[in-house]
């Protein structure tokens, strides 16, 4: 029987070689990927969170070229769900999330360091409109959710905004469908950290709107793309005849600026 000195240093030691392996992991999720140390660090505990606690799985997968733009549309079930989506890229995804929880001096180092885009609940904020069209451009992947809250309802989806539209629109990119079932969320904000889940990501196939290039003005346009993504992400839920529809309060076309 070892001595409770002999107990400590074996302790010890099997601390320090799962942190040994955690590190290089680490390393390796930095050297293979385009996240910067820090960002490898956040999707490193990430894909544990993901993996064990929240049990996530993920069916197909994104088709966008390295230095390629895109915008990610997806249904909103939980605070936590942009985290299932890093598990299919090898890149930052900027999601636009509330401008309290970039101010919140708990977050605010994450949220910097994972590319958040800030953005105000109530009304157009021009400033997260314009960031998210210049991120798209520059060959970004940014992250939108049409229904533009958490859906904490029975109904399979929120009626829909067209900001999402406007700016794959200006941007000029693809957009990629997704749809999540399963996330964490107790009705609290941070009480997914705490709530086992089995969670389930379905990747759809990019939707090409170049068509629609140059109508990012045009309000018809705007209500057809915006319901067609929200169909898209219904047909990944199983639900082929999904009948869209808008958010009672439309935005003003060219409003958002950029």
């Amino acid at each position: 029987m070892l001595s409770p000195a002999a107990t400590d240093v074996l302790a010890v030691c099997v601390l320090a070689f799962f942190a040994g392996i955690g590190l290089l992991w680490i390393v390796f999720v930095w050297r293979r990927t385009d996240y910067t140390p820090a960002q490898a660090c956040i999707f490193a505990f990430n894909y544990v969170m993901c993996r064990v606690l929240w049990r996530a799985t993920v069916s197909g997968r994104v088709r966008v070229p390295p230095g390629r733009g895109a915008v990610f549309v997806c249904n909103h079930r939980g605070p936590i769900d942009p985290a299932f989506l890093a598990l299919t890229v090898t890149r930052p995804v900027s999601w636009l999330v509330a401008k309290e929880y970039c101010l919140n001096p708990m977050l605010a180092w994450m949220m910097r360091t994972v590319k958040a885009i800030p953005v105000g609940r109530t009304g157009v904020d021009t400033a997260a409109t314009k960031l998210s069209i210049r991120c798209a451009q520059e060959g970004g992947l940014v992250g939108l959710f049409p229904e533009g809250r958490i859906n904490d309802t029975d109904a399979l989806l929120l009626p829909g905004r067209p900001g999402v539209a406007m700016i794959a629109l200006r941007a000029r990119v693809p957009v990629i469908p997704c749809y999540i079932s399963g996330s964490p969320y107790d009705g609290t904000p941070y009480g997914f950290l705490l709530t086992p889940a089995v969670t389930r990501l379905k990747i759809g196939r990019p939707i090409d709107i170049s068509e629609y290039y140059g109508r990012n003005n045009d309000r018809e346009t705007l209500e057809e793309l915006t319901k067609r993504f929200l169909k898209e992400i219904a047909a990944l839920a199983g639900h082929d005849d999904y009948q869209a529809e808008l958010a009672g309060r439309f935005y003003k076309p060219g409003f958002n600026g950029a």
